[in-house]
């Protein structure tokens, strides 16, 4: 039975936790708070905790998600860094009026985990003969816009990342990939701000989509890979 972790199960991690159990993975997710390991353990994955962004619990984490799992097949990077602070506007707000405060949290943080997890995942892969990386990001990684430039930094640095790994580790064995989401997730996380933007239900993404698609790509075979999936919402034109 082919073995799958997430980084982050409370939305989209969820929901690939969800496709993948349903398609017969071994599945295990990372998460940090009690109510998201409680909702994995009720799936009938296995639940670790460890803060994405601390090299040493990330890394003790995958170690005992590869035991409990009898080996590591996938891991999918689902997790969302973006954290407001004060005084902070979705997307970190124009760079003249940001503080190195906002640059810290919504580039810095979501380029410091997307190594963490490139960088450890690959090393944990390595040790059970290769696998698939699946690096979950939106559309700032290729198209920044106003107001967003500094999370639109931090998931460029993501973007860039995972394709310079994918070139440096396919020879091992190791299919890193990029999963884009060119549109708002609609999640319950995201639905308040949805409806406050009033976007209808055919400008965002499906999260059982997403899941899909990550599956695709853990499940894709040495003679034709992707690098790069993008998924745009149906009643939006792809840019």
């Amino acid at each position: 039975m082919p073995a799958l972790v997430t980084l982050g199960a409370r939305n989209l991690g969820g929901a690939v936790l969800d496709r993948a159990l349903a398609e017969g993975w071994s599945c295990a997710a990372i998460a940090q708070s009690d109510e998201t390991l409680e909702a994995v353990r009720g799936r009938g994955a296995h639940g670790f905790r460890a803060d994405v962004l601390d090299a040493g619990e990330l890394e003790e984490a995958l170690a005992e998600a590869a035991e409990a799992l009898g080996g590591l097949d996938a891991i999918v990077d689902a997790v969302s860094i973006a954290r407001m602070g004060p005084g902070d506007v979705w997307g970190g707000g124009p760079i003249a009026d940001a503080g190195p405060e906002s640059f810290e949290r919504w580039a810095a943080d979501v380029a410091r985990q997307a190594f963490l997890f490139l960088s450890i995942g690959a090393r944990a892969l390595r040790g059970h003969g290769g696998g698939t990386l699946i690096q979950v990001t939106n559309a700032t990684s290729v198209r920044p816009t106003p107001g967003s430039g500094l999370w639109s930094a931090g998931h460029h640095a993501m973007r860039a990342m995972t394709l310079a790994a994918a070139q440096e580790l396919r020879a091992e064995g190791i299919h890193a990939c990029v999963l884009g989401v060119d549109a708002p997730i609609d999640s319950p996380k995201s639905a308040p701000r949805l409806a406050a933007d009033g976007i209808p239900p055919e400008g965002a993404v499906d999260m059982a989509e997403i899941a899909k698609a990550a599956l695709f790509l853990a499940g894709q075979g040495p003679r034709g890979v992707s690098y790069e999936l993008r998924l745009t919402a149906s009643g939006a034109l792809w840019k």
